[in-house]
């Protein structure tokens, strides 16, 4: 996404604007008169997405010197270990990678220690075999340790009529009863 001076910018956990370095991770907020005022007959999530004329998307990104955002993921899927922040879609684009896999969700699950890890549920191809270890250790010949499952789930995810994994649903699974703590 390119974006234009003034009406797009990428907000750093602390609220402040994100450096224009490629790397450090922010909300990506909008405004101007392409964006909507707010959503129709639901005030509630006008109030929860609109704050101070900008609209908060949701977007996690990076931004660049060019002026260009890159989305790594979105606000509600980002995974908060120890104070690191794991973008799922990072996690998720490397199990899929391994031959066995024919699709993967990764979400947040609650831990003692870090506040949240990384758990996947993955479906493997038809006649192929692949074990929680096997999966954990080609995750960590490729990826920072902090960001690899620390549990697999194997079985058909949970889809919406169109073919979109129902995150949610899974989350909800894991997270019933479960209060919800970030280190």
């Amino acid at each position: 996404m390119h974006t234009t001076a003034g009406q797009t910018r990428v907000i750093s956990p602390d609220m402040q604007e994100a450096p224009r370095d490629g790397e450090t991770m922010g909300e990506v907020m909008m405004r101007g008169n392409t964006i909507a005022k707010g959503y129709y007959e639901n005030p509630t999530a006008t109030a929860r997405a609109f704050e101070n004329g900008w609209f908060h998307s949701g977007d996690i990104g990076v931004w660049y010197s060019d002026s260009y955002i890159e989305l790594r993921d979105r606000a509600k899927d980002i995974i908060i270990s120890g104070g690191e922040n794991i973008s799922t879609i990072e996690v998720e684009q490397t199990i899929v990678q391994q031959p066995a896999v024919l699709e993967c969700a990764v979400i947040a699950i609650p831990d003692e220690t870090w506040g949240e890890r990384p758990k996947a549920f993955v479906t493997l191809k038809p006649e192929q075999q692949l074990s929680e270890s096997e999966l954990i250790s080609f995750c960590k010949a490729r990826l920072a340790h902090f960001k690899c499952p620390v549990a697999v789930e194997f079985g058909p995810l949970p889809k919406t009529s169109t073919g979109k994994i129902q995150k949610y649903i899974l989350r909800d699974k894991v997270w019933t009863g479960q209060q919800k703590r970030i280190h």
